[in-house]
């Protein structure tokens, strides 16, 4: 493209921008104000079998971009079960999850709205794991009737990561400080301007253990796992699929068209009842294996770099997560 027609390229894309801004009923992308819809991937009955792709690390904060600003995972699951709460004819939910988990909270309250939603309606609910089900993203599965896992996926990583971002070597380089003045000797813990005390260190680990073991409880309270299970799952490793099947983590190993008629024979539906997704735009040729749940191919288009959303990670906290899942899908 010659330089000049370049430029009246960029005056027309300003121009509608502006105008988009003047103008709200002008919208040149998708975003968080259109609504969720209904598309059939496959089947004809009345009875509705429910797909939600969770894509990533779970959070509860919203993703922000130059163009546009996604709502959280956590809003967006939520959304969907809201929906599919409605809707008397989506009798199962079925999580395809890929990921390797995230903050502590966001994960919980994933489980916990799962768990409500099944005791709410009693719509069975089943989960199969694709790449990657680990950590929170184990987590949230646990509410789960039925746990499928795919024959080359990852999960367990039953565990807590403390994430604490540490500035001070930096700034002791560079001769900047940070003093503080506070009402309790450790109201600052935590810092990242300063060398955690060995009292601090003991006390982050006393929380870290903690949380790890409300995580181990919960599996053992849904998963109902023996000792000897607990003893290694404890040790927040990571597991194939045969040796979670093994461990009793998981139910059975197949693929994803396999986990959904397992979904329908244990919610009694019909082979050919539909299989939906909720989505705000529609694919051609759309399928199972589609991860796309909240926006078109658009949204980060002007500024892709193919690098993973990693800005959890920037805050300091407790994560149920395994930092070695994150990638830059």
């Amino acid at each position: 493209m010659k330089p000049i027609r370049y430029l009246y390229f960029l005056v027309f894309i300003a121009a509608l921008l502006i105008n988009g801004c003047m103008f709200p009923t002008i919208k040149l992308f998708t975003d968080a104000s259109d609504p969720l819809r209904e598309f059939v991937l496959e089947g004809d009955e009345k009875e509705k079998v429910l797909v939600i792709p969770v894509y990533g690390i779970i959070s509860d904060i919203p993703q922000k971009g130059v163009i546009l600003t996604e709502p959280s995972m956590v809003q967006d699951i939520i959304s969907q079960l809201r929906l599919a709460e409605a809707d008397k004819d989506v009798k199962a939910v079925l999580f395809k999850i890929d990921s390797p988990g995230g903050s502590v909270t966001a994960s919980d309250i994933l489980y916990h709205e799962i768990k409500s939603f099944k005791d709410r309606t009693g719509v069975k609910v089943t989960a199969v794991i694709m790449n990657v089900a680990a950590s929170g993203g184990y987590y949230m599965a646990l509410p789960a009737d039925f746990i499928m896992a795919h024959p080359t996926s990852v999960t367990g990583s039953v565990g807590v990561i403390f994430l604490q971002p540490k500035f001070y070597e930096l700034m002791d380089k560079i001769g900047v400080g940070v003093s503080a003045n506070t009402s309790g000797e450790n109201k600052d813990m935590g810092s990242p301007f300063r060398k955690a005390t060995d009292k601090e260190e003991k006390i982050f680990q006393s929380l870290t253990d903690s949380l790890g073991k409300r995580f181990v409880d919960l599996v053992v309270e849904n998963r109902g796992i023996g000792a000897e299970a607990v003893k290694d799952v404890s040790t927040a490793r990571i597991y194939l699929a045969s040796e979670a099947l093994a461990l009793g983590l998981i139910d059975e190993i197949g693929y994803i068209e396999e986990g959904v008629s397992r979904t329908k024979e244990i919610a009694g539906l019909d082979k050919d009842s539909r299989v939906i997704v909720y989505r705000r735009v529609e694919y051609p040729d759309d399928n199972l294996y589609n991860t796309q749940s909240r926006y078109g191919d658009m949204k980060n288009a002007l500024i892709d770099l193919g690098l993973p959303d990693t800005s959890i990670l920037n805050r300091a906290g407790f994560y149920y997560l395994w930092p070695s899942g994150i990638d830059g899908n």
